[in-house]
């Protein structure tokens, strides 16, 4: 079988902020949405643990996103034909092995925090939700009939990545820096569309992304293969991403007109 893997902290009076408290910060800010999510993935995992190994490989075949079931294939794959309206949701909370689901995890704790404290959490939930369908759509698109299975929250966590770009570069523009994307991302600016695509940062950084992941279709489409990245779900995640931020945030806006 084939796995595509697709606040401030308190002060005391001397106004310096408690060591205790500095350590335990990234512990406690992780906000709810984002740790309900990885609450779905580790819960996935672990149930995983308690089947035989014959009974998981079903499992995760009946939660991947599988092209062939849109072939005509459904009924010949676990999960029957019911699984044409789950998998494009359920493959994002299933993954290879730990360290898929670890890597996945953390890139989820990197982009998703800083977008649920902007936009909250039933919003990061649908965005999440969307971009990872418009990874899956993709996906699909571009391997129509494909036997071998993707799993994983990859295309969905490439949109947020997308998400974040929109507003990233304000925060460095208009002042506070990474600090400010991390306490206060709801008071940057995000830039209308049209601006955000003239920047010359976020085009150069876009390039970049997509590079990357065409480059590890090398080798890619050999069924037979492990572990293969679904850079077609990364892609299409991150774009999707980029392009439909602006219908999520609730954050203020300003025009910042490109050089």
């Amino acid at each position: 079988m084939t796995i595509l893997n697709d606040g401030r902290p308190e002060s005391g009076d001397s106004g310096h902020p408690d060591p205790a408290e500095t350590a335990r910060e990234p512990i406690f800010n992780v906000p709810p949405m984002v740790l309900f999510l990885l609450a779905v993935m580790l819960g996935v995992m672990g149930y995983r643990l308690t089947l035989n190994p014959e009974a998981d490989t079903d499992f995760v075949l009946a939660l991947a996103l599988i092209p062939a079931r849109l072939a005509g294939e459904a009924a010949n794959l676990p999960g029957g034909t019911s699984a044409i309206y789950t998998e494009f949701v359920t493959h994002m909370f299933v993954h290879a092995d730990a360290m898929h689901l670890a890597f996945n995890g953390a890139s989820l704790l990197a982009f998703a925090g800083a977008l649920e404290k902007r936009i909250g959490g039933i919003r990061l939930l649908l965005f999440f939700l969307a971009t990872g369908l418009a990874g899956a759509i993709t996906f699909v698109a571009l391997n129509p009939g494909l036997m071998a299975p993707m799993i994983g929250a990859s295309g969905a966590i490439a949109g947020l990545m997308g998400g974040v770009m929109r507003f990233f570069f304000s925060a460095m523009d208009t002042g506070g820096g990474l600090r400010r994307l991390s306490e206060a991302p709801a008071s940057i600016p995000l830039q209308p569309l049209r601006v955000a695509l003239q920047d010359k940062r976020l085009l150069a950084v876009t390039a970049v992304f997509v590079v990357m992941n065409v480059a590890a279709m090398v080798g890619f489409g050999d069924i037979n293969a492990s572990n293969s990245i679904a850079w077609e779900a990364h892609v299409g995640g991150y774009i999707s991403g980029l392009l439909l931020f602006g219908l999520f945030d609730i954050a203020p806006r300003h025009e910042i007109e490109p050089d």
